[in-house]
C-alpha cells in the first residue's frame, strides 16, 4: 500500500512515498510565492517520476503551515503528531525532539509508545528559527550552507542579547562595524537560537536520547550550540531531518487508510 505524506512549511515543502516500510522516494522543494501551486506540481512530478497514478496511493495526508490548503490531500495532521510519527520510525528510543524549521521552533516530549506525550512551540518570534539565520547570512553576506562550518572554526562567542530578529538583525550589523569577525558573530546567532529552544523546552523538561529535526538540523553550527546548552545529554540527527514531518505524515496515512480497508 503506497502512501503520500506532504510537508508544506513556510520556507519548504517536503514530500515523500512510503510502502509501509520503505521510503520509496522523497522530494525538497521552496515553498515560494505560490506554495500551493509549488506542492500540488510537486505531486505531479514525483507520482510522473515513479510511474504511479493518483489512484495507486492509497492515502495522501498534509502537514505544516499550508496543510489545509493542499487540495489533493485526503487528510490533514497536526504537524506536531506528524514529526513525532517520523521521528518515532527513524529514531524509535526518541524521547525529546527538538525541530527548528523557517518559521517555529518546538520541542516535543515522545511517550514509551511513540506519541506525543507533551510539547511547547514558539511560532511567533523568528529570533529561535531558521529565517533568522537566514537573515544573519545575508546580512554577513554569506551562503547559507556555508555558515556552520564556518562558525566551527572559532572558539569565541559574542553574545546576541535581543530578543526580537529585527533588533537581533540590527545588533549584528552594529558588531560587524565594531570589527567583530563574521564566524564569532555566527557562533553568537547559533548559540542565541540554541538557548531559546533549550529555554522553551525546559518547560516540559528533557529525556535522552534527544533528536535534532528540521532544516536547521543540518546546520553543524546549530548542532554544536545546542548540544553545548544540554550540557551531557546526547543529541541525534536521524537520516533524513528535513523530511520528518513529511514521512510521519505518510505513516499516520498507512494508519488510516489500514483503518478504512477492514
Amino acid at each position: 500500500m503506497i502512501t503520500c505524506g506532504v510537508d508544506i512549511g513556510s520556507r519548504t515543502i517536503k514530500m515523500v512515498l512510503f510502502d509501509g516500510q520503505n521510503i520509496i522516494d522523497s522530494a525538497i522543494t521552496l515553498s515560494g510565492a505560490a506554495p500551493r501551486d509549488n506542492a500540488e506540481r510537486l505531486y505531479s512530478d514525483m507520482l510522473a517520476a515513479n510511474k504511479f497514478n493518483r489512484s495507486d496511493v492509497a492515502m495522501t495526508v498534509a502537514t505544516g503551515y499550508g496543510r489545509n490548503y493542499f487540495e489533493l490531500a485526503d487528510k490533514a495532521s497536526s504537524e506536531i503528531i506528524c514529526h513525532t510519527a517520523g521521528v518515532a520510525y527513524l529514531c524509535p528510543q526518541a524521547k525529546t525532539i527538538i525541530d527548528i524549521g523557517g518559521q517555529d521552533s518546538k520541542v516535543i516530549k515522545v511517550s514509551e509508545s511513540g506519541k506525543v506525550d507533551d510539547f511547547v512551540m514558539n511560532d511567533r518570534c523568528a529570533a529561535g528559527t531558521g529565517k533568522f539565520i537566514e537573515m544573519v547570512a545575508h546580512t554577513l553576506d554569506m551562503p547559507l550552507d556555508q555558515t556552520g562550518a564556518a562558525a566551527l572554526t572559532t572558539n569565541e562567542v559574542c553574545e546576541i542579547s535581543s530578543m526580537c530578529a529585527v533588533f537581533a538583525e540590527s545588533e549584528v550589523i552594529g558588531l560587524l562595524h565594531k570589527g567583530v569577525p563574521a564566524e564569532v558573530i555566527l557562533r553568537g546567532v547559533f548559540h542565541s537560537v540554541a538557548k531559546r529552544v533549550v529555554s522553551l523546552g525546559r518547560k516540559i523538561g528533557f529525556a535522552e536520547p534527544i533528536v535534532f529535526t528540521g532544516g536547521v538540523a543540518q546546520n553543524p553550527g546549530v548542532l554544536e550550540a545546542i548540544q553545548a546548552q544540554v550540557g551531557s545529554l546526547s543529541v541525534d540527527i536521524p537520516s533524513h531531518p528535513q523530511l520528518t514531518g513529511a514521512l510521519g505524515a505518510a505513516i499516520i496515512g498507512q494508519q488510516v487508510a489500514a483503518q478504512h480497508s477492514l
